[in-house]
């Protein structure tokens, strides 16, 4: 099984607080899999280049994405915060957002006009949390 260098252990520590005790166990292995994997980032890829391909009990990883009660938007929220305090301690914070969505053309496409262009966001740099 692979291991991460010592200090990117008290960084994938901070998403403990994100999920359950028992959750968590399956969350690490498959964060640490996602970070370690050469090709996909999926979830039988991060157990077998974990040297969990054989799990019997491959399905409890699994609900880890689609069962356990977490929330995605705290943990964004968090690795933000981690991205910020990492890389922009002064200065701006220049991000660019793309929220365009596929253009195609058809009698059951819906919402057609609602498409936005992207756009450019300046925040300035400060303590977000």
């Amino acid at each position: 099984m692979p291991a991460l260098r010592a200090e990117y252990i008290p960084i994938l520590g901070a998403f403990a607080k994100l999920f359950s005790k028992r959750i968590w166990a399956h969350a690490r292995i498959l964060l640490i899999g996602a970070i370690v994997s050469p090709a996909e980032r999926t979830v039988t890829a991060a157990l077998r280049v974990m040297g969990l391909s054989g799990e019997k009990h491959f399905q409890n990883y699994h609900r880890v994405l689609n069962r356990a009660v977490w929330s995605s938007l705290e943990a964004s929220h968090l690795l933000l915060g981690l991205l910020v305090s990492a890389f922009a301690m002064s200065g701006p914070i220049i991000l660019g957002l793309d929220d365009t969505i596929e253009r195609r053309r058809g009698a059951k496409i819906k919402a057609k006009g609602i498409y936005r262009d992207p756009f450019l966001l300046c925040v300035p740099s400060c303590p977000l949390w």
